[in-house]
């Protein structure tokens, strides 16, 4: 995972950056004010600072479906350079004009590295550290605010300290980033795979994950292009393919999916689990009737997956490669017209033309079978992703099985082919997607209980695995295919399904809008939680703990002492931003804030009680300044990067930017808005007024993550944006038993 990594941390760079310029213009607007004489001009001292949050305003409102049509890369490499001349600009600034203007590129530049980032390093990284590297951002961007201040510190000990320089020293370490984006940075593979690029995809993820085979997440991007549709939830019963005889097995002939491991004779059979509910990835202690109808059932199905993964943290069958296959008698056509033609209109090469045709991956990615309605297909279900003619993407040659459906944190995918009758005599076929789950260990078969899998083991003889499955229709497969082309199981290119790129029409999918309620929500509740103010009451709050005095004892003026302080505040921080990257992929974004949010809360009743209660100038300065600091501690550690963590997770692939962008405009308007009002409530209803008013936000805050927010540790996105669309189904349906 090295690769991943490694791309991570160049792309938090674009958040460093971000916090080096926050920290350097509060620095430096002390000087700007003198040579331009504003102390008489606060609109205009106000419009430079704000001019770059402004400009992220403005930007953000274009930035998610600029990314969606053209990439995520270019607008990391447009950021980089946004920042890079911004602070050239900024170097030169004659008058304050221009420094007006140079603020507003950065702004563009700084509102492109927040939102994109995130969505950056999700789409990139696995699974299992994909929190961890998320948190990455606010680390650098804290990290930037520390270096800033230091380096603003030093400068305001030289007897003529210069605004020009502290500002444009941003330029060496944007060169840097535009260097590493230009160079280092791959385009993200769930982008590349939306628009067909699948040869691209398969490179850059080899290259992410340092293994060359990665054909079950490529099969899992692909799965990740649709946005909402009918998923169902069911469970199975897997075992050894040979372990019901005939005349035990009632499920031989129909509803079965056959499993091949990668080693010759090994095979397992999932069957539907008799009586099983619809809801069976709900937690065995508590059925969704069971909810009182205030915690959303997304919570609990999230929940549920969590409480049910094994301990020993193997996946359904550790030792199953490309596991699935065509099965019976089924026979396969080795010669798949369209591979050999090239589509009109579309630049791809096809497979008959390519020099290496095993690597090119732009056909489609489960190979057309000879059957059709008016031919004989066996029975069962099989789950069917088989080779053609020159190799498809999860397997090698025929009957050679090299890839991996295992998709992280338990899950793998899998596919079936299913006919029926209707009522009327007609027959009925089609593809259906599944993401298996294990919800424990081996189970007996005499119904015994559920025991750990040893050491990740395939299940003995007499045993089966318990297994939850996420069904629903394949992105690639639509019925408009099957009418043209009646032969077999016809999927589209994947370019096909992004071809007019975001359709707003999109984001009112059930799915789609019950994560924008999430997404915005944390956004707005974010804002509101009194960040700001704690930001802008800090260095009051220290002064009055005599911090000032000490260090003008060692020779320091007031605004050394002050730029000082605030670094030393920034360091804290970075510590505990480290704890939240160990435990985000541990203990989880939604435990992380409903145990950081009850201190937010404490600590701001404190700053109340300090403000209201007299207790000596010494006793309360003490007080204010540990609450102070415990608040931003563990605001880093949970409100601070979580609600972006959770943005960039929890939207389909097609409209990932664009709601992303809809998530963080809302966090720009809210900044300005919480921005422009703190001084007028503090003159309205003073300090202690407005710290409550924070921790009555913080309070609304942890009843909404209670209630609304899932928790997402270690799934794979396109698994989260399943989940969203059962949660969005299950609350419609409880609605309309209401009703």
């Amino acid at each position: 995972m090295s690769g991943a990594i490694l791309v991570a941390v160049a792309a938090a760079i674009g958040n460093l950056l971000q916090g080096w310029d926050n920290a350097t213009i509060a620095g430096s607007i002390l000087y700007i004010k003198r040579e331009f004489q504003l102390e008489s001009q606060p609109t205009v001292e106000g419009l430079i600072v704000a001019m770059s949050l402004i400009g992220a305003t403005v930007v953000t409102t274009c930035s998610g479906a600029l990314s969606d049509l053209l990439g995520r890369r270019p607008m990391l490499i447009i950021s980089s350079l946004l920042y890079f001349v911004s602070s050239l600009v900024m170097l030169w600034s004659p008058n304050v004009y221009i420094l007006l203007f140079a603020r507003l590129l950065d702004g563009l530049g700084i509102g492109l590295a927040v939102t994109l980032v995130p969505l950056y390093i999700s789409e990139t990284a696995p699974p299992e550290i994909r929190g961890l590297l998320n948190t990455l951002p606010q680390f650098t961007g804290s990290a930037g605010m520390f270096f800033s201040y230091c380096m603003v510190f030093g400068m305001s000990l030289t007897k003529a300290p210069s605004w020009r320089l502290m500002l444009g020293v941003l330029s060496i370490p944007s060169l840097i980033y535009f260097a590493l984006t230009l160079f280092f940075l791959p385009e993200s593979p769930r982008w590349l795979v939306s628009k067909g690029r699948m040869l691209e995809a398969k490179k850059v993820l080899q290259r992410l994950r340092g293994r060359e085979d990665v054909a079950g997440e490529m099969a899992l991007l692909v799965e990740g292009l649709g946005v909402g549709g009918d998923t169902s939830i069911e469970e199975y019963i897997i075992s050894p393919a040979n372990e019901l005889g005939d005349e035990e097995d009632p499920y031989r002939e129909k509803d079965q999916i056959k499993l091949y491991g990668p080693e010759q004779g090994q095979s397992w059979v999932a069957r539907p689990a008799a009586g099983a509910s619809s809801t069976g990835l709900v937690s065995r202690k508590g059925s969704m009737a069971n909810q009182t109808g205030l915690v959303d059932p997304l919570v609990t199905l999230f929940g549920s997956v969590h409480e049910k993964l094994p301990e020993t943290g193997s996946t359904l069958f550790p030792h199953f490669g490309s596991m699935f296959s065509v099965g019976g008698n089924q026979p396969r056509n080795e010669d798949w017209d369209e591979e050999s033609i090239a589509r009109e209109g579309d630049d791809y090469v096809s497979d008959a033309a390519a020099g290496d045709s095993d690597d090119n991956l732009h056909s489609p990615l489960i190979s057309r079978q000879t059957t059709s309605l008016d031919k004989d297909i066996p029975p069962t279900a099989h789950s069917n992703l088989s080779s053609t003619r020159q190799g498809s993407l999860l397997h090698g040659n025929a009957g050679e099985p090299t890839g991996s459906t295992r998709i992280g944190s338990g899950w793998q995918l899998a596919w079936k082919w299913t006919e029926r009758e209707d009522p009327n005599g007609n027959k009925e076929s089609g593809f259906k997607r599944i993401y298996l789950h294990q919800e424990g260990g081996p189970v007996s078969r005499g119904g015994g209980s559920v025991v750990s899998l040893p050491g990740g083991d395939l299940p003995n003889d007499g045993e089966t695995v318990q297994a939850a499955a996420l069904v629903s229709k394949p992105a690639l497969y639509t019925k408009d295919v099957m009418r043209q082309r009646p032969v077999g199981p016809a999927m589209i290119h994947p370019s096909e399904t992004t071809a007019k790129g975001p359709n707003w029409s999109d984001l009112f999918e059930p799915g789609v809008k019950h994560a924008l309620i999430v997404g915005v929500g944390l956004q707005v509740l974010q804002q509101f939680s009194g960040i700001n103010g704690v930001l802008y009451y800090t260095p009051q709050i220290l002064e009055q703990a005599g911090v000032g005095y000490l260090l003008s004892n060692l020779g320091l003026g007031s605004t050394s002492s002050s730029f000082l302080i605030s670094a030393v505040t920034t360091l804290l921080m970075l510590p505990c931003i480290a704890v939240a990257m160990r435990l985000m992929d541990i203990s989880g974004r939604r435990t992380l804030l409903l145990t950081t949010i009850p201190v937010l809360i404490a600590s701001l009743l404190i700053l109340v009680l300090g403000s209201l209660v007299d207790l000596g100038s010494t006793a309360n300065a003490s007080i204010s300044t540990i609450s102070v600091i415990v608040y931003f501690c563990f605001f880093v550690m949970g409100f601070g990067p979580i609600p972006n963590i959770l943005c960039a997770e929890i939207f389909p692939t097609r409209v990932r930017g664009l709601c992303i962008a809809i998530c963080a405009l809302t966090f720009w308007i809210c900044d300005i808005i919480v921005t422009y009002t703190l001084p007028v409530m503090l003159n309205s209803i003073g300090l202690a007024g407005v710290f409550g008013i924070y921790a009555v936000v913080c309070f609304i805050a942890w009843v909404f993550v209670f209630l609304k927010v899932p928790e997402t540790k270690g799934m794979p996105l396109e698994v989260i944006i399943e989940f969203f669309s059962v949660g969005a189904k299950q609350v419609d349906d409880a609605k309309v038993q209401l009703t």
